[in-house]
Parts: structure tokens; sequence; C-alpha cells
């Protein structure tokens, strides 16, 4: 373990008004008070650690991106160190976050998958299947280290009243969307406050609809029904500021995971202004197209930017408290870009040269991109091929924290890395698999050896159920995955269906087992006449 040197709008009610101005906190945002620097005894360091949430690996300046304007998270990264082979835990929500949640690979995590409960509906809000109890996350890591912790933004991996709740899972102070097919909705009714609902000042609207055929596609106004005023992501970011307001004397821990740019695509229509030089085909919404957008690519934009800006508060807000010396931030994305909600992803290239996107297996649907700030200890202006993954973020913060690496988990510490210094501990591979609902898995493999930067994809599909044939890349010459080598490396191509046999646990939930298919749901007879 290293030693680290040194220091480390609208309201529902008058009664939530009161109790916002008493707590700093689910929606003030702290900054209108003087800042009173941090008063610290204990010298380890903060951590915010930022999800972004359908981000794919171009969608920011610092790794490509033109169209979009990410002045602060470029600033992370000039200002710190670029990872530039940093994967998420799956290519799916719920499993990439129990990955970065608990330490475990996609083989070992117990959440392989979306799996969900209720529906749409503020009154089937259900939630996903929930984390089990006593389960070790990052949250109780750093509770037992003696931090404070919050996490603020998406959760989903615990419904209303499970076991799964942030609070009962090492996170002191909650605010956010429980359920993600609540974060689906950028202005929804309600957020929650710890176990309790907190109001929005939003009439509710369904997530996936269409725009009915009488209206004009064409016409602007068709599309004010679809409008809302309290902008639940705004809520966030208020949130975190006065977090770190109220816990500025002693370390904290900070999980937050903004729900966008997920669909739909949703933004202030100040924030939309300021891409309205693009042109566009407005998305008139239904199914995996969400709700009616006029301008889908000026909106997907403005989300991005509208957090960017909210990541810049945050900066901002540590070094009016004398804090950014001694907090370590991470920024990354919770998997590849979606085309979900209108989203045209060949527009903004948001994968760059990646092939894959978000339920892809590909680089494009995992590898991430990712920053690490922390001035002084984290050196300016640098980048690191370090092949890491979500699950290497519980070492690291016990090694932050100076606490015991829990056992049993599968990352291992990236703070060599982080502070270029001592010798950095690699993965022998990295392992990922994918369960879709619809029907269909998929495995992958990362490998590195004297020959190259193998990775491994089988798909399993209804013609391939059984022993789907694997794909070969060699990433050193061939980051696009266009090349499959397969056919010229057979003892990879075995070696890789070895790994992929051996990486993984059986799971608990049949559907995520490959030895598993859901049966066809039977047609209804036909009726005699």
């Amino acid at each position: 373990m290293l030693a680290i040197k040194n220091k480390y709008t609208h309201l529902a009610t008058s009664l939530m008004l009161s109790l916002i101005a008493l707590s700093g906190c689910a929606g003030s945002t702290g900054e209108h008070s003087k800042d009173m620097k941090a008063n610290r005894v204990d010298s380890r360091p903060n951590v915010i650690y930022i999800l972004a949430d359908d981000l794919g690996y171009g969608d920011v300046g610092a790794f490509g991106q033109t169209k979009i304007k990410t002045p602060n998270i470029d600033a992370l990264a000039s200002q710190g160190m670029k990872l530039t082979q940093h994967y998420a835990g799956s290519t799916v929500c719920a499993p990439s976050r129990a990955s970065l949640v608990t330490g475990k690979h996609p083989g070992n995590v117990q959440i392989r998958g979306n799996f969900a409960f209720g529906s749409f509906l503020d009154e089937e809000e259900w939630g996903q299947l929930p984390l089990r109890p006593g389960t070790e996350t990052i949250g109780t890591l750093m509770q037992k280290a003696g931090y404070k912790t919050a996490l603020i933004g998406k959760w989903g991996l615990g419904g209303p009243g499970s076991q799964g709740t942030p609070n009962k899972q090492g996170f002191e102070h909650f605010f956010g969307y429980l359920d993600q097919k609540q974060a689906h909705n950028h202005y929804p009714t309600h957020l929650w406050l710890n176990e309790e609902k907190f109001p929005l000042n939003n009439a509710y609207l369904h997530s996936h609809q269409k725009l009915p055929k009488h209206l004009d596609a064409n016409d602007e106004n068709s599309y004010l029904a679809y409008k809302r005023e309290d902008y639940a992501q705004q809520r966030l970011a208020d949130d975190a500021v006065a977090y770190i307001e109220n816990n500025k004397n002693k370390p904290f821990f900070l999980y937050l995971s903004f729900a966008a740019p997920h669909a739909a695509l949703q933004a202030p229509d100040e924030e939309v202004a300021a891409y309205e030089h693009f042109e566009e085909t407005p998305n008139v919404g239904g199914g995996q197209q969400y709700i009616p957008v006029y301008k889908p690519r000026a909106t997907r934009a403005a989300m991005i930017s509208h957090m960017d800006k909210s990541i810049g508060r945050v900066i901002d807000k540590l070094k009016a408290l004398d804090l950014a010396n001694d907090t370590l931030i991470i920024f990354t994305s919770d998997n590849g870009p979606s085309w979900e909600g209108g989203a045209d992803l060949a527009f903004f290239n948001s994968n760059g040269s990646l092939r894959g996107f978000k339920r892809d297996l590909y680089e494009g649907g995992i590898k991430m991109p990712t920053v690490a700030w922390w001035p002084g200890k984290v050196k300016a202006n640098t980048s690191s091929d370090h092949v890491s993954a979500f699950w290497d973020i519980m070492p690291t913060l016990a090694d932050i924290a100076d606490v015991a690496t829990p056992k049993g988990i599968d990352g291992i510490s990236m703070l060599p890395t982080l502070l270029s210094q001592g010798k950095q501990a690699k993965h022998q591979h990295l392992y990922w698999e994918f369960h879709n609902n619809s029907g269909g898995h998929a495995q992958a493999i990362r490998l590195d050896d004297e020959q190259g930067q193998w990775k491994a994809v089988r798909r399993y599909t209804k013609s391939h159920r059984d022993n789907p044939p694997i794909e070969l890349y060699n990433l050193a010459t061939d980051q696009a995955e266009q090349v499959d080598l397969a056919k010229e490396y057979p003892a990879k191509v075995s070696q890789m269906k070895q790994l992929m046999k051996s990486s993984r646990t059986r799971s608990r939930i049949d559907d995520w087992n490959f030895d598993y298919w859901p049966k066809p749901k039977k047609k209804p007879m036909a009726k005699s006449k």
C-alpha cells in the first residue's frame, strides 16, 4: 500500500424549503453564503467519483469531441491524467454500477443485467434487483474507514423499501433516483432524499410516448406538452455543491452519478439554445425513441454541457474551500453511448474510431473516457495506458483511505498509476459478460501478452446458442476491431475460450447463465367462431 504524504428553484412545499434551509442539501446550492475555508484534522483526501450515463468515449473534448462544449471536463484532463484504457463494468447500467460498487467483475458480480420490477408509472416504482444485505460496497468500505459517504444521482441497485437502497449499502446521504426507469425522465415528479420521496415541481410525464399523428412534427409548438421546468440534473448538482460545503471539515467520499446524457433527451431551453445552429430532424418519440424532441441533436449536446457546467461548480466549490489539493476526482461513464431517444451518435462521432455502442462488448460499449484529477498528486497533462476497469475502484479507494482491501474482490488498486509512484500490479486479463433481456448473451476478454493486446468477443444468438464462434482482434494494431484474426491464431482462440469458461461463476438468476434460454411465448390459440 502506498503511503499518501502531506494534506490531503423550485420546491413543492414551504416545509421542504424549511428543511433545505436547515440542511443545506437536497437542492440548495450553498453558494450564496460566504465560503468558509475548511478546518480539517484528518489529512486523508476526499474522493469524488463522477459517473456520466451513456456517454461515449468521444463525447468530450479531451477525447476528441468537436461539437459539444465540455471545458470543465477538458480542464480536469489537462490538469490531471487521462486514463486511455479504462473499462466499464458492463455495457448497460445496473451490472456496470454493481461492478463498480462491489469490486467484482461481471463474471462474479451479483447483478449481471437490468433486472427491473414495476413500470414507468410513479405508482409502480419498484426498482431493480437489489444488492443483497451485508454486501461489501465502496460505501461501506469508506464508511468503516471513517469517511462521510454520499451518493447523489442515479442508483439502480435496489428500489424503494428494498435492502438495496443506498442508505442500507453504506451511503449516509442519498439524493437522487432509486429506480433506473424513473431516470428515463429528467423532469420527474420526485427524487428521493434518503428513504423518503422529495417532490419536484413537475407534472407526471411518461418517458416513452409518441407524438400524436394529428400534430405537425415540424412545428415546435407540437412539443410544448413534453416540457417541464424542474430539471433533476440541476437538483443533483445543487445537492453536490451543498454536500461539499457541509462536509468540508472531514474526509468525504461523494459518488456523484448524473443521469445524463441517457435518454430521454431533455434539457433546459437556455442550454439547448447554445446549439441551435445544428441542423435537426425532430424525433417523434415512442418506444425506444422515448419522448418527442424537436431538436434532438441540440438537446443531447445541451445535456452533456449542463453536466460539464455542474462539474465546474463542484471544482469551484473545492477551490473556494481550499480543498482542491485535498481531493481526488475521477470522471468516467457507465457504458457506451446509445442511439435511443433520437440520439445521433454518428453526427457527434460519439465513439471516435471505436466499434460498438451500448449493449455491445466491443470497445465502443465498454471503453470509457476517464480522467483523474488531484492537484499536486496526479501529474498534470499526463495520460496512462494502464489497463483498468470499474472493479479496480474499490481497492484504489481502500489504498487512499489507508485501510485493508476487502477480501474476495477482483480489482487491483490503480493508485500507483495515479500517483506515478511504485510498481503497478496488472490484471492477467479482464472479463465481461452481457445478458440481454430480449434474449441473447455475449462474453469478452481483454488479454495483453508479448504478441499483442488481444480482445476476444463471443456472441450467443438464436442461431449460435451452444458453441458460438469467437472473434479475435489485436487492439495494438486494430483499435476499431475490424480484422478478425481467429483463423490465424487458433491457439489464442482456444485460450480465450477456456478463460471465458473459467472466469465466471454461475449466477443465481437463470437468465444470466449461458445454458439458459427463455422459452418463447406461446401464441394465444385462435378462438373458434
